[in-house]
């Protein structure tokens, strides 16, 4: 079975979709990664961010938060990207870049797109054409790299 993608502006997220995206980001980046942060950080529901969806059977097996350019110059960010342990083995983390790439390049055609990987990920994000812009840093303990496309 396939996901059906939802590509949304923050305004039009319903509290069901918001709930879900909080509550696997939270199972994920907090419990699962056992990394305590801040993770409802103000961002989400700025400006023209967008959040990207992945939903099979109602249920959220997927996401990326997607973060419009503040300038001409800057790039949109990727982030939160996430899979849910019940879906890993699928190639959902594929396609969700797939889709994500596309939405960045839909709505910022013009703009670069950034990411915070996470080190053991750099092979991945290379495969959508993602190159490392700085050398690898700590954020919440866990080895990052930035990288652009």
């Amino acid at each position: 079975m396939k996901p059906e993608w939802h590509d949304l502006h923050h305004t039009e997220l319903n509290t069901a979709q918001l709930y879900q995206l909080l509550a696997l980001r939270s199972a994920v980046f907090v419990v699962e990664q056992n990394c305590p942060y801040q993770d409802a950080d103000g961002i989400d529901l700025l400006g023209e961010n967008r959040h990207l969806l992945g939903m099979m059977d109602n249920k959220l097996v997927a996401c990326a938060r997607l973060l419009a350019p503040q300038t001409d110059s800057e790039p949109v960010k990727i982030g939160r990207v996430i899979v849910a342990s019940e879906a890993r083995g699928l190639s959902l983390g594929n396609r969700l870049m797939e889709q994500a790439v596309d939405c960045c390049e839909q709505h910022w055609p013009q703009h670069k797109i950034f990411l915070s990987a996470q080190a053991h990920l750099q092979r991945f994000y290379a495969g959508f054409g993602f190159t490392p812009v700085s050398d690898t840093y700590l954020e919440d303990a866990i080895p990052h790299i930035d990288m652009e496309r």
